[in-house]
């Protein structure tokens, strides 16, 4: 599969969370907002560089620096 990083992901698809190019910080700060390694999610804005997702009725909005550090793929 290929992966893709977050901000590149078109609108209305759903992904899943491969891979998150940062520190333990930012790992920590993705996990208090939801967000980690293997969780699905869907991308329902984009601004610029930056994402709003979804996952389990939550909305979440990603500014541009960690939205490129994010990597996703298409759930089988």
């Amino acid at each position: 599969m290929s992966r893709h990083i977050l901000s590149d992901t078109p609108v209305g698809r759903k992904v899943r969370l491969v891979a998150i190019d940062g520190g333990r910080q930012l790992v920590r700060r993705l996990l208090s907002l939801g967000l980690s390694v293997g969780a699905e999610i869907e991308i329902l804005h984009q601004r610029g560089s930056g994402v709003v997702v979804a996952r389990q009725g939550n909305r979440v909005a990603l500014g541009k620096g960690i939205a490129e550090k994010v990597y996703t793929e298409v759930p089988d």
